[in-house]
């Protein structure tokens, strides 16, 4: 029952002018600065680590324009997944190297996990004539994995591939001139993982990017949403070169540094609530 009422809720803010919904996510924001301490304290952690030399009064700003943003991305989602094409597209500007889509090449988009990745991933459907698939996570509530999948399916094709399917069918869909949506950048645990540095940290890293780039014989393209005032931009930078190589840990390390330098140009829109750090390389204690 909460669940339907929330998705209620989100279909009529869906409706509401943009500045009146940023208001709106301005004010949860300052809510959960207060009610997800937990996660307060994970962003505080990431941030000293990443970034030992920031002071801690900077540190605090930034994890406060942090929760501010995620709050208002989230209530975005009303708008992104209810709201009408032309108001999606007046909204959302996709700009860049949009010649990395045209033909039918297999084609990885690199997205990290900032905040505004489902702006992304919603207006790149709705503009870009292409087959897109990703890989997707069942949420818990049957009624909220409902409306998450309605919402990222609502334009354009688009296929979600469940997290356990294998990685044979990702990667013929791939040969077959499907393009992947790739969020590589989180914690997934030890299993699979290689630990490389990630802000000078030794990170429990995915090396999907490079091994997917490899066996699906396809190129790799960035795409990097930013929340505005009026919306969000999102650039699609030119596909990297001479990648993937043969060491997917050179590969997988190349990512991360090319993921420090697209977080310096705005930090506070980094998904640094996530507990990037939680498995330890072997004999090193736990940092949350």
């Amino acid at each position: 029952m909460l669940s339907r009422f929330m998705i209620a809720c989100m279909r009529l803010v869906g409706r509401l002018p943009l500045a009146w919904v940023r208001a709106l996510g301005w004010l949860l924001g300052r809510v959960l600065r207060a009610a997800a301490r937990s996660r307060w304290k994970v962003a505080q952690t990431n941030l000293a680590l990443c970034f030992p030399a920031m002071p801690a009064a900077e540190r605090d700003a930034l994890t406060g324009r942090l929760f501010t943003v995620f709050a208002q991305t989230w209530l975005d989602r009303a708008w992104l997944w209810h709201a009408d094409a032309a108001t999606v597209a007046r909204r959302v500007r996709l700009q860049g190297a949009l010649h990395e889509f045209d033909g039918d090449a297999p084609v990885i988009l690199f997205c990290p996990h900032f905040v505004g990745l489902d702006a992304a991933a919603t207006v790149i459907a709705l503009q870009v004539r292409r087959t897109f698939t990703s890989i997707y996570t069942t949420q818990a509530d049957p009624v909220v994995d409902e409306w998450v999948r309605r919402g990222r399916l609502r334009f354009g094709a688009v296929r979600l591939f469940e997290r356990n399917v294998g990685v044979r069918d990702i990667v013929a869909s791939l040969r077959a001139g499907n393009a992947l949506y790739l969020l590589p950048d989180m914690n997934f645990g030890r299993e699979g993982s290689l630990f490389v540095p990630f802000f000078g940290v030794r990170a429990a890293t995915l090396p999907s990017l490079s091994r997917f780039a490899r066996l699906g014989r396809a190129k790799v393209v960035p795409v990097l949403p930013r929340l505005t005032a009026d919306g969000y931009v999102v650039d699609v930078l030119p596909a990297w070169e001479h990648f993937p190589t043969d060491d997917l840990e050179a590969d997988t390390l190349r990512m991360n540094r090319c993921l420090e330098e697209y977080i310096a140009t705005m930090p506070e829109q980094y998904f640094w609530v996530h507990k990037r750090f939680k498995t330890r390389p072997e004999g090193e204690p736990p940092v949350y």
